[in-house]
């Protein structure tokens, strides 16, 4: 599902509906966010936190014409998942400057390394950084675009209740978690 400029609110309803509707956004992404240990986390999007985003972009920039309105919605419509894939933001997080810096030197590659699991199936690794290169193989950006691709045989097990894992399979960053109930089934809903 794309968003048009009839899925916007104008400048002025939205400073109405924000704080409602901020509220519903960060309620909703709460199951969308995915740690893989204390450093690294996948925030996966959809038609929510992209209108979201759209949102708070044209209030920050009081852009109202059309035009640049069609802009932000090309830029953001291709972080919505589409139904057979899944669309996140991975980002790794440290608090302090320096200890980032030291661990994305050893994090190079680190995107090709992700992975989600439907049951015991395959590991379906991502396509990253579609937009451009992000990492060396000597140091790793802090973060990055991914797009998971389904087959429909795990579009189809997922929807029957399968477990869902994900997790990091990187020299310097193994993490594996198994999503609970509310994130498998927000994510699942993704899907068609």
């Amino acid at each position: 599902m794309n968003l048009s400029r009839t899925d916007l609110w104008s400048l002025e309803e939205y400073s109405q509906r924000r704080p409602t509707f901020r509220q519903e956004v960060i309620t909703h992404k709460q199951q969308r966010q995915i740690a893989l240990g204390p450093n690294a986390t996948l925030y996966f999007e959809d038609a929510l936190t992209m209108k979201y985003q759209i949102q708070e972009m044209l209030r920050v920039e009081r852009i109202f014409d059309a035009s640049e309105i069609e802009e932000e919605l090309s830029a953001y419509n291709p972080l919505i998942p589409d139904g057979s894939n899944w669309k996140a933001t991975f980002m790794i997080e440290y608090g302090n400057a320096e200890e980032r810096r030291v661990a994305l030197a050893k994090l190079g590659g680190i995107e090709e390394t992700l992975w989600v699991q439907v049951d015991d199936g395959e590991k379906t690794h991502p396509i990253a950084n579609e937009d451009i290169d992000r990492s060396r193989e000597d140091k790793a950006a802090a973060v990055h675009f991914l797009r998971f691709e389904l087959n429909p045989a795990q579009v189809t097990a997922l929807k029957a209740g399968a477990r869902l894992s994900m997790g990091i399979d990187h020299p310097a960053m193994t993490e594996a978690v198994v999503l609970d109930d509310a994130q498998r089934t927000a994510l699942v809903a993704d899907l068609t």
